[in-house]
């Protein structure tokens, strides 16, 4: 009976380190869109970004969690301004109280690795000194998400356009 207990205590250890995933990486899964409210027969979504930025998340989950009530009544377009230290959030509904276009801009957020990564192969001994995020959606789909980047070596200055899969746009 002790060994029976051993071996069943030892195989339940065995088996759930094997569960772990054994590569190291953490994927970011795509969130879905979130219906934030019904207007009428449309529903008004919006897509939260997977930024690594604790702050820019907090704000989209502020804005997840705003009522709108009854607020948009009487007015043909309706903003909602939402303002943290390091960015904002601009949300616009139409008559009925649809979401119809979010934009949202930081600056100095935490930056995703294959930002990063790309940056740094594109340009080695270059160090980021400024950023400033651009995340814009137009009726639940998303438009533009870019980061602005500023890099300098030496007395040399650059300034970059890289999209959230790493890829320099622009540099100038």
């Amino acid at each position: 009976m002790k060994s029976f207990i051993i071996v069943v205590l030892f195989l339940s250890m065995t088996i759930t380190s094997y569960s772990q995933d054994m590569d190291g990486n953490i994927r970011m899964e795509e969130l879905p869109g979130v219906v934030i409210k019904s207007a009428g027969k449309d529903f008004s979504i919006y897509l939260p970004d997977k930024n690594p930025d604790k702050g820019v998340r907090a704000l989209e989950e502020k804005f997840i969690a705003y009522d709108l009530g009854k607020d948009y009544e009487g007015y043909e377009n309706y903003l909602v301004i939402m303002e943290t230290k390091n960015g904002s959030l601009n949300a616009t509904y139409n008559e009925n109280g649809k979401l119809t276009r979010v934009v949202e801009n930081y600056k100095n957020v935490r930056l995703p690795s294959s930002v990063i990564y790309s940056v740094y192969k594109a340009f080695p001994g270059w160090q980021i000194v400024n950023d400033k995020y651009l995340y814009t959606q137009k009726e639940g789909d998303v438009i533009k998400k870019e980061y602005n980047l500023r890099i300098k070596k030496d007395n040399d200055v650059r300034k970059l356009v890289v999209n959230a899969n790493g890829d320099i746009v622009k540099g100038m």
